[in-house]
Parts: C-alpha cells; sequence; structure tokens
C-alpha cells in the first residue's frame, strides 16, 4: 500500500497521483486525482482536485491534456478550474451532471458511444443501480482499476470526528465503502452487483480509490471483501 501524500508522483507506468485535503460534513479526507497516458501521448485527468501553479505545471510536464473525467456525481467540484484552462480538451460525465453542472461545457455522458481515444487503453465500467452514476476506469497498460466512491482506503485518520464517523460506518482502517453509502446509495443492488462481477472480470493488479491510499497489492481480495454485502446475482 503506497501512504496519500500530496504532489504529483508516478504510480505505474503511464500512471501518475496527486492528491489534495478535502472538507465534507465535518470529515477531513483527501481526494486523488488520476492521471492516465493514452496510446497517442495525450493525458488524462480523473477526479481532478484543485489547480495550483505547481500541479498545472507537474501535469504539462507529462504531456497535453487531452480528456477531462468526472466519475461520479460527486467528484467534479474542481473539473471546471481544468476545463477553464484545457478548453479543448474533452470534458467526461454521468448523465445526471449535466442538470447538476450547468455551467460546465460535456462534451460526453458516459453512457454514450465509447471514446475512440481510450481504445484498447481504458475501459469504462458503469456501476448500474448506484445513485451515484459512477463509472470506473480499468487502465490496462498497467493492470490498474480507478475508482472514485466505489471504495475508501483512508487508513487510521488523527482527526477525532473523521475517526468516529469511520468506525461508526465501517471503513476506519479497512478497503470498504461507508454504510451510509450503502444504506442510501444502492437502488437495484442486483444491477450493482451484475456490474461488480463486471469489474471483478478485468485482470487488475492495482487499485486507485478516490479517498485515501491506493494498494499496489492484494487489491482483488480487498474488492472482493470490501462488497461480501452485496448480494450475488441468482443465476
Amino acid at each position: 500500500m503506497v501512504n496519500a501524500r500530496e504532489g504529483l508522483r508516478q504510480f505505474a507506468e503511464g500512471v501518475w497521483l496527486d492528491t489534495a485535503t478535502v472538507r465534507h460534513l465535518g470529515l477531513h479526507l483527501t481526494a486523488t486525482m488520476t492521471v492516465l497516458r493514452l496510446g497517442d501521448g495525450s493525458l488524462l485527468l480523473h477526479s481532478p482536485v484543485a489547480m495550483t501553479r505547481e500541479r498545472r505545471a507537474a501535469v504539462e510536464a507529462l504531456g497535453p491534456v487531452a480528456h477531462l473525467y468526472a466519475p461520479n456525481l460527486y467528484h467534479h467540484l474542481r473539473i471546471g478550474e481544468w476545463a477553464a484552462a484545457y478548453p479543448s480538451a474533452r470534458l467526461h460525465a454521468p448523465a445526471g451532471l449535466v442538470k447538476k453542472r450547468g455551467d460546465l461545457r460535456i462534451d460526453r455522458v458516459h453512457t454514450a458511444a465509447p471514446e475512440p481515444a481510450f481504445a484498447g487503453v481504458v475501459d469504462e465500467l458503469r456501476i448500474d443501480g448506484f445513485r451515484l452514476e459512477e463509472s470506473v476506469l480499468f487502465y490496462r497498460p498497467a493492470r490498474t482499476l480507478v475508482v472514485a466512491d466505489l471504495v475508501h482506503n483512508i487508513g487510521r485518520p488523527r482527526h477525532p470526528w473523521t475517526r468516529l464517523y469511520a468506525q461508526m460506518m465501517g471503513f476506519y482502517d479497512c478497503v470498504a465503502l461507508s454504510r451510509m453509502i450503502r444504506w442510501t446509495a444502492f437502488s437495484d443492488p442486483s444491477a450493482a452487483r451484475r456490474s461488480f462481477d463486471e469489474v471483478m472480470a478485468c485482470p487488475f493488479d492495482r487499485l486507485i480509490p478516490g479517498h485515501g491510499a491506493p494498494l499496489l497489492a492484494e487489491a482483488r481480495s480487498a474488492l472482493v471483501e470490501a462488497y461480501t454485502w452485496l448480494p450475488a446475482v441468482r443465476r
């Protein structure tokens, strides 16, 4: 497991990470931005965090920014800054974000036709029955799964309220999903299970969550364990 820390750094071949502190419902967390290199050398920014001069320079040193990816209805708060800085970049987002963020020029929704620039490099997998409208990405060259709120890995936070909430909601010091999201965000558990099974069919070895530390090893078993609560689909 790699500890989350701020500053763009390489995670795997063609994959870079940066983190920023965020506050939500009084919780002190980190949010992760993932940068993926596509087949033509251009970059995809997944769940962009706040733009700073240093962060922008570090990204531009890797290559041209061609795609901005909002993975669900919540990981979009800073994407507008990057869209303004890179007006030629294609912005991908869930359909529900079209109404939620009328200020954004959304070029493609996740459920539209596949993005040609992703072919053979990035697979998009929508999580059906999930009110957050999340799509996860499988980055083939590095066998890496990139998610937003499908699972968390925040470790042992020192902030008292964050620690208490994580303990109450079952995601303290483990790879897991908050019980609050489990209770409120799954409208169709059977559809979600089918989507989860499709995700598990991807040959990934590494996992990058939207909040907390990424996993370099045992990612598959950790994700399976995190979703034992989701009932299996009857065949």
